[in-house]
């Protein structure tokens, strides 16, 4: 069995993800299919690593040259800039629509806006202050602690957002939303536990049970957060995986913290 075509085809889904969940260029070689796109789900966490490394690079490289608290700016800096705030985007805007509207179609109406309202300034703020302050408490436990805690973050949020979308149901409207072609689609139970496997590795080399602790505490927020939007709105949008994504991403570091001291 020739294995080239299967190969080529994988490693084209994974570069459509990370185009569309990153500022990385595709490779000229990758040819666009809208179906590679909703493919790409399995390996977000992949795409998580690939970000969380970067900050954690960042970091570490830095740590030798600056204090901690620059350090640890500039690496938030470095994620948000290699990601185009993607789901800070949604976090704000789920902020305003869930926070200023009351119906669904208010909160849906408030979403698409493309100002930003208090709620979400607000919601940014009170996010960017919790994952500096987090982090900066888990580089004086241990630099490795913080280093490891930052990728399994980003994967393991990117993972949560794609277990809302595979159990919720999708309601934006399809011609107005970008997140559609992701959505549109549910993996299999098999792709579903593939894509958890870049975690599984990291957990496994870490023997760190304070890690595993925190997976389980993401995917019950995850869970906690889809039953909200079903709650409001019948289901998620592209913003409601953004809130995802963040939400888990520094609940994540906050039950590591917690484990730790």
């Amino acid at each position: 069995m020739n294995m080239l075509p299967l190969l080529r085809q994988e490693l084209e889904c994974f570069f459509a993800g990370l185009s569309f969940y990153t500022r990385i260029p595709t490779p000229a070689w990758v040819k666009y299919k809208p179906e590679n796109l909703n493919k790409s789900r399995k390996y977000l966490a992949l795409i998580g690593v690939f970000v969380g490394s970067v900050g954690a690079l960042v970091l570490l490289s830095l740590s030798f040259v600056l204090p901690s608290s620059v350090s640890i700016l500039l690496s938030m800096v470095a994620t948000v800039y290699i990601t185009g705030a993607f789901h800070e985007d949604g976090f704000a805007d789920s902020c305003d629509g869930f926070g200023g509207g009351w119906e669904k179609a208010q909160v849906l109406s408030i979403m698409k806006d493309s100002r930003m309202g208090s709620y979400g300034v607000v919601g940014l703020l009170l996010l960017f202050g919790l994952k500096f302050l987090v982090l900066w408490e888990l580089f004086q436990v241990n630099l490795s602690l913080v280093l490891i805690t930052l990728v399994l973050a980003h994967a393991v949020s990117r993972l949560m957002a794609s277990v809302v979308m595979q159990y919720f149901a999708y309601v934006s409207h399809i011609e107005t939303s970008k997140s559609h072609q992701v959505a549109s689609l549910r993996l299999s139970n098999k792709n579903m536990l593939l894509s958890a496997l870049p975690i599984f590795i990291i957990l496994a080399f870490s023997l760190d049970w304070r890690y595993f602790v925190a997976l389980l505490m993401s995917l019950l927020v995850a869970g906690v957060l889809g039953q909200y939007f079903k709650k409001r709105i019948g289901g998620y949008t592209g913003d409601c995986l953004g809130a995802v994504q963040q939400v888990t991403e520094v609940g994540f570091c906050v039950m590591v913290l917690m484990l730790a001291n």
